[in-house]
């Protein structure tokens, strides 16, 4: 059996599970962009400021394909492993308990909507397009609410404020960039259209960064799962 442990000096660290939930996708979608340029199906560019391909495109052809969905599957696990244990780090910490449930049903869903995602990539028609369309936009836009949710219950923590002030800060940029896209979509379509791809990905760095602060804070408070014999 095991116990869940925030502070302890034995057990076995859990940090390193949300660092693969933060770097796994983070690595994924800029691996496949390097095989897909260099298998001639997207140019070469820096994506984040030239917006010459979108995330989704890296990931569906040739052997970027295999790479992404071989990859970004096991990111979704990693990713309902650590927003499952996100509240009991919390509640170890000092955390008020009682907003903690919404947290994980948030990380969960996101997650299963990658999972949705990334099952339908590479597929042709209009039912696979609303499937990729709805799994992105609900990965991003519920992965997001959970980063900000957890970040507000770090601020009432005592000697974590700081910490979570400053993650709800990255949260702040992250609202402010998504933002930027609905005015620019109202009000200069044409040049939107010209940009979409780079916010989408500034958009997935700003929330695998979030995590991956999350990662360093398990590590800085020894977060373990302690292992119990039953009987």
């Amino acid at each position: 059996m095991a116990r869940i442990n925030a502070g302890a000096d034995s057990g076995l660290p859990l940090w390193w599970l949300a660092l693969a939930a933060a770097l796994l996708p983070m690595i994924t979608i800029h691996l496949t962009y390097l095989v897909s340029a260099l298998e001639g199906f997207v140019d070469w560019c820096l994506p984040y400021l030239q917006s010459c391909t979108s995330i989704s495109r890296t990931g569906r052809h040739g052997t970027a394909y295999f790479i992404f969905k071989g990859a970004m599957l096991p990111a979704a696990v990693a990713g309902l492993l650590f927003w499952w244990l996100n509240p009991r780090w919390l509640r170890h910490l000092g955390a008020d308990s009682e907003r903690l449930g919404w947290l994980t049903l948030l990380g969960v869903v996101a997650c299963l909507a990658l999972v949705l995602y990334t099952l339908a990539l590479g597929h042709a028609g209009d039912g696979f397009r609303l499937l990729r369309r709805t799994g992105v936009v609900l990965y991003f836009s519920l992965t997001f609410l959970a980063q900000l949710l957890l970040s507000g219950a770090l601020c009432d923590v005592p000697g974590w404020q700081t910490q979570g002030r400053r993650l709800r800060s990255l949260c702040l940029l992250t609202l402010t960039v998504a933002m930027a896209t609905v005015v620019l979509q109202a009000a200069a379509y044409d040049f939107y259209q010209s940009i979409e791809d780079g916010f989408e990905w500034c958009i997935a760095l700003l929330l695998n960064l979030h995590a991956l602060w999350v990662a360093l804070l398990w590590r800085r408070s020894h977060f373990r799962a302690v292992l119990r014999v039953a009987g």
